[in-house]
């Protein structure tokens, strides 16, 4: 849509509209080089903050985020599986079918493998960046910012509060939005984003619209993430997964992979809540792998191989 119709659409209308498709969304059924995307930074006891405007869809666009679903993991031999999940569009998916598979077998041993293997869901959304005390050189520009369930069901709060006391806003609104405050801390060995809040509710840049309407030119698609181009084709998948597993048959936990060698890191659901019925389909999860280098390079020979692992897995622990 243009800036004046974004500007007509806004109020309680826009909210239901973005409160309806994410109802949609919890219905069963690029590159981490990228310089258009920012990541919150931390110090060396994993402590951040940063202020950030989330913003609206691009023109053209209907929704103001995309989801997407992905897998990683190490198999037996040190090769790594990571691979956009093409449930993403409702597609078929042998990884997940290999997941089902095991933790159909009943064994337990093979629901832990199932559980460190279940896909991860993130989000990615264009964002202004208000403050960055880490790099202040972001502060006045618009990135892509890729996060986990922990923010977006803040988000979706934020539409939906759950006190009458609380009034509802539309956290991608120009004129009825509101900063939100990354806060980030480390919990018991893994990141955690409990504490981050939205400020009060503020029309953005003082509701300045040639200001807004340059700014909303500059935002970038979301919809090229999850075109089918962005996903292999499920034969060429079957080929990847069957050659990480170095199997033909049946799962089993002997030949099963790993998802960080020795450790198993952030493969348990998140802090607080009980364990899913269901971890081989598993959407909360917080994208919160608490991987670090050396767990993401260990066990494989295949620079290329440990190269994109790390880069997965740092992306993951950064995002929650």
């Amino acid at each position: 849509m243009s800036f004046s119709d974004l500007k007509k659409r806004q109020g309680r209308k826009s909210i239901e509209a973005l409160a309806t498709e994410a109802a949609k969304m919890n219905k069963p059924g690029g590159s981490f080089d990228d310089d258009r995307f920012w990541r919150p930074s931390r110090d060396k006891s994993d402590n951040g903050f940063a202020v950030i405007r989330f913003l609206p869809a691009v023109e053209g666009e209907d929704i103001p985020w995309v989801r997407i679903f992905s897998h990683g993991f190490k198999g037996p031999k040190g090769q790594w599986y990571i691979e956009n999940c093409p449930t993403t569009n409702a597609g078929k998916c042998p990884a997940c079918e290999r997941n089902s598979e095991l933790w159909n077998s009943g064994i337990d041993a093979n629901k832990d493998i199932a559980r460190k293997r279940k896909r991860r869901l993130q989000y990615i959304s264009n964002v202004y960046i208000v403050s960055d005390p880490k790099n202040p050189e972001n502060e006045g520009k618009v990135f892509l910012y890729k996060y986990g369930t922990k923010i977006f069901t803040k988000l979706m709060d934020g539409m939906d509060p759950e006190f009458e006391d609380e009034k509802a806003i539309n956290p991608f609104c120009f004129w009825e939005g509101a900063d939100f405050k990354i806060k980030i801390r480390r919990v018991k060995g893994y990141v955690n984003y409990d504490k981050s809040e939205f400020a009060a509710q503020t029309q953005f840049l003082d509701g300045n619209d040639e200001a807004l309407e340059a700014l909303y030119a500059g935002q970038h698609p979301l919809q090229p993430f999850i075109a089918a181009s962005e996903f292999k084709e499920y034969k060429a998948l079957l080929s990847r997964v069957e050659s990480v597993l170095e199997r033909g048959g049946s799962p089993t936990p002997s030949t099963a992979d790993e998802v960080v060698g020795e450790e198993d890191v952030q493969s348990s659901p998140r802090l607080g809540s009980s364990p899913s019925s269901n971890p081989v389909t598993n959407d909360d999860d917080d994208s919160d792998s608490g991987m670090t280098e050396a767990t993401v390079t260990v066990g494989t020979d295949d620079e290329s191989d440990a190269s994109n692992a790390k880069s997965y897995f740092e992306g993951l622990a950064d995002e929650e």
